[in-house]
């Protein structure tokens, strides 16, 4: 401790090896040779009838161009695959939200680029620049990704086995080219 009395330095907050899943403990055979902690909740609610919470009016607006926002329907495909994976009620319905909304936007930003091209027509000078379709859908693109790591490591940290297969991640392209077809 210095003169002063007060206490520096040690090990920051989230410094450190990060947590591993207890399914990939399991399947490397416990390297550490510790106890493994199963969390099991006794006298816990019975979270397997739940209902589907209703998507909020925003994800199905109609937008200025008169389409619909496909949020809703992503954020209801997105929550019948977390609920068939028993993980629905670990998933906060704002995060699926914000994920819909993303996946909606991204797809508004390629049927522009589709519609309008890659360049666009400088304000003053006239010159061609980058369409900002372009910037914008690569930040919504980036987001989208973001959010579903976010929601696929909660459904990867609270499975025993390790999950392969179809996700709603993988239907985001081929949204993305159904709604290009439906002109």
């Amino acid at each position: 401790m210095p003169k002063d009395g007060t206490n520096r330095g040690g090990a920051r907050i989230g410094a450190g090896a990060k947590k591993k899943p207890l399914a990939d403990k399991i399947a490397e055979g416990n390297p550490g040779g510790r106890a493994l902690t199963v969390m099991e909740f006794k006298n816990t609610a019975d979270l397997e009838g739940e209902e589907m919470p209703e998507p909020n009016k925003m994800l199905e607006a109609v937008q200025k161009d008169g389409k619909t926002l496909v949020a809703g329907e992503v954020f209801r495909d997105t929550w019948t695959w977390l609920h068939e994976r028993g993980c629905s009620s670990l998933v906060s319905p704002q995060l699926l939200e914000r994920y819909a909304m993303s996946v909606a936007r991204w797809i508004q930003c390629e049927e522009a680029i589709t519609e309008f091209g890659f360049l666009a027509k400088h304000p003053t000078t006239g010159n061609a620049m980058q369409s900002p379709y372009v910037a914008m859908g690569q930040n919504y693109m980036a987001q989208t990704n973001r959010l579903w790591l976010e929601i696929f490591q909660i459904v990867k940290e609270n499975s025993l086995a390790e999950y392969s297969g179809a996700n709603p991640q993988d239907n985001v392209m081929e949204r993305l080219l159904t709604a290009r077809n439906n002109k």
